[in-house]
């Protein structure tokens, strides 16, 4: 009986690194995991393969493709050369524009790009400045990390160099939120906040502003009239297991670029 017992152990424990290895993982931004997690979803139904999505930030997520801690990393930024080996693969799965929203009470219905810089530079702090009320500008910001602020930070304009290295200019009193559901949520409960969210996360809880008279739509992000936009990307080293790659396959196929344009981002072929 013992040595049935020890048999059943030995190939539990031989079979338990197959198990996990069947499974993809995926790690990094907290907006591209907002379609991973669909995708994910949907390809397992399909096909019945397993994949694991975490939100972690775009910064861990490329950390996590180059150190082989995860299968596939999400970065919603552009990726610096020296975050990457001569291995990582970069697949633009999907792209997102960053839309400035406010609170549904706020009659502010479009700003210019330099507006929004300078409201985040704290240079302008009333809504009375850009034709709203006369009250305080409430700044919301995404956390350190957050591919989403990297890329907001990179397109507006929102850094410094001091002794060398490029730090961020958004004003210190701005309020910090993690991810784009707690920016939603601030913004929807405070009519004189404003915050930066991927696109595809608004919702009807508050109202994206049109940049530079330009609203924020599929179309207007495809033409490049609309100016804040970003790559979603997945990262995968060359040695990654098969079923991974399986995986990228099917997002970047005509049903995953379809649920990526269901999902309220835009596809990519």
């Amino acid at each position: 009986m013992k040595k049935v017992i020890g048999l059943l152990t030995a190939v539990g424990m031989m079979t338990a690194p197959l198990a996990q290895a069947e499974t993809v993982t995926v790690s990094g931004s907290t907006s591209v995991a907002h379609v991973m997690e669909v995708l994910a979803e949907r390809y397992q139904q399909s096909t019945g393969k397993n994949v694991e999505v975490q939100s972690t930030g775009s910064s861990a997520g490329i950390r996590a493709a180059k150190d082989g801690t995860s299968m596939i990393g999400m970065s919603s930024r552009n990726i610096k050369p020296n975050e990457l080996t001569p291995k990582t693969q970069k697949i633009v799965i999907a792209r997102d524009g960053i839309a400035a929203a406010v609170n549904k009470a706020n009659p502010v219905s479009n700003l210019t790009q330099e507006q929004i810089s300078k409201i985040y530079r704290g240079e302008i702090k009333n809504w009375k400045e850009v034709g709203g009320e006369a009250r305080p500008i409430v700044v919301v910001t995404r956390e350190n990390g957050s591919g989403t602020r990297g890329a907001f930070e990179d397109i507006m304009k929102l850094q410094r160099v001091v002794n060398g290295h490029k730090v961020t200019a958004i004003a210190a009193t701005a309020q910090v939120g993690n991810g784009n559901g707690m920016i939603k949520t601030i913004v929807a409960n405070n009519p004189y906040a404003i915050g930066y969210i991927s696109l595809g996360s608004v919702d009807d809880s508050l109202r994206a502003l049109s940049v530079n008279n330009v609203k924020p739509t599929d179309a207007n992000i495809a033409a490049g009239d609309y100016q804040i936009a970003r790559p979603f990307i997945a990262l995968i080293d060359q040695d990654t297991p098969q079923n991974a790659k399986l995986f990228i396959d099917f997002i970047m196929s005509k049903d995953g670029q379809r649920i990526v344009a269901e999902e309220g981002y835009i596809r990519v072929q």
